[in-house]
């Protein structure tokens, strides 16, 4: 799905959301420069607006402001990019632990509808959009689990991996390969809170597995090439 220009009447909320959907769809490239005064064309806003927007963005760990050179999207090194799949690899499991003794019908309905939207988008090609998916099935089960506090330390987590995987992604078709996330949500389906435990554990392996600290990060992408 294109990402339009907001008009005039867009909020710092508005700014925000849209350029966090941008970058975990991976339209934008870490490391690409977040200037103010595109920005604030783009938005139809004022600088004041913007630097609002990207201090926001900071806060949650997807922009760099650095002094005297701007804001950045964020650009995890080798050493963050393992930190953050070593720390979802601690919270996650015992999330989707706790998932699976709480989960309803209707959650169960959800999550499976979920899997069809990523499928949607694998099969139309839209590699971002499907990634962004798959972290949002992660915070669902959090979600599911009722356990803010972890949901919120997810959310930024779950940020971060957009940002790794763009830089360090040895697949780029795999994502969440579909067979884990049916795997995960019939262990909720069947409250088996061992099973869901043990293959959120091999699910996060899988995905580490999957980073080539070797490999070069593409250039920066132009943010007004991607709001046109």
């Amino acid at each position: 799905m294109p990402i339009t220009v907001q008009n005039s009447n867009s909020t710092v909320e508005d700014i925000v959301a849209r350029l966090t959907e941008a970058v975990h769809e991976h339209k934008v490239q870490p490391g690409t420069k977040l200037r103010e005064d595109e920005v604030g064309e783009i938005f139809g806003v004022s600088r004041t607006l913007v630097r609002q927007a990207l201090h926001t963005m900071e806060h949650s760990g997807l922009v760099t402001i650095e002094r005297n050179r701007g804001a950045f999207v964020a650009k995890p090194t080798l050493k963050e990019a393992r930190e953050v799949f070593e720390a979802r690899a601690l919270l996650e499991p015992q999330t989707a632990h706790a998932a699976a003794l709480r989960t309803t019908a209707d959650d169960i309905a959800a999550l499976e509808r979920h899997i069809e939207n990523e499928h949607r988008a694998i099969e139309r090609e839209q590699a971002g959009l499907a990634l962004k998916l798959s972290g949002d099935f992660h915070l669902e089960i959090a979600r599911i689990a009722d356990q803010k506090i972890v949901e919120g330390f997810l959310h930024q987590l779950i940020s971060r991996s957009s940002l790794v995987i763009a830089l360090y992604w040895r697949r780029r078709n795999a994502l969440c390969e579909s067979n884990a996330h049916h795997a995960l949500v019939k262990a909720l389906r069947d409250r088996q809170a061992d099973e869901a435990e043990e293959l959120m554990k091999q699910h996060l392996l899988d995905l580490l597995t999957q980073l080539d600290l070797r490999e070069r990060p593409s250039g920066p992408t132009s943010l007004r090439d991607v709001f046109s």
